[in-house]
C-alpha cells in the first residue's frame, strides 16, 4: 500500500517527535543525576562550589586565569569532575536535534524527499560546524 504525501510527512514527523521526546527525557534524567552528583559532593568539581560567588562577576579572561578552566574542547578532559559533568549534560541536549535529523534522513531519502533531505543534512552540518567552533571567530 502506497502512502500519500501527507501520510509520509506525518510518519516522518512522528519519527522525529519520538526521537526528540526520548532524547530530551534521557537528557533530563542524565542532567538530574549529574546535578545530584554535583550537589551531593559525590565527585569533586574543578571549581569549588563555595568559590563560585566570588567568581561569577569576573570577566571571562580573569575567571579562566583564576580557575585554570580550559577553553574550547578542553573541558572534555574534565568530564570526570562534577561541574564539567553538568556541562557534558548541556552538550548532550545540544546533540539531540542533530541526532533527530540523522534519524529521519534515511526516511526522507527513502521517500524521495530530496529537498527536505538536503535541508536536514545541511542543518546537521551547521550544527556540527557550530559545535566545532567554526563560527566562533576571534581567538
Amino acid at each position: 500500500m502506497e502512502l500519500n504525501q501527507e501520510e509520509r510527512d506525518f510518519r516522518i514527523q512522528q519519527l522525529y517527535a519520538r526521537w526528540l521526546d526520548a532524547g530530551t527525557r534521557i537528557g533530563f534524567a542524565v542532567s538530574l543525576v549529574a546535578f545530584l552528583v554535583y550537589a551531593g559532593g559525590l565527585l569533586q568539581p574543578w571549581v569549588p562550589l563555595e568559590s563560585l560567588p566570588g567568581l561569577w562577576g569576573l570577566p571571562v579572561d580573569e575567571y579562566l586565569r583564576r580557575t585554570g578552566a580550559p577553553t574550547g574542547w578542553g573541558w572534555l578532559a574534565l568530564a570526570n569532575r562534577a561541574d564539567y559533568l553538568n556541562l557534558a549534560c548541556v552538550a548532550l541536549f545540544a546533540l539531540v536535534t542533530a541526532i533527530c535529523y540523522l534519524r529521519i534522513l534515511p526516511a526522507l531519502v527513502g521517500h524521495g524527499e530530496r529537498l527536505q533531505a538536503v535541508m536536514a543534512a545541511l542543518q546537521i552540518l551547521v550544527l556540527l560546524a557550530a559545535a566545532s567552533g567554526f563560527f566562533a571567530g576571534g581567538s
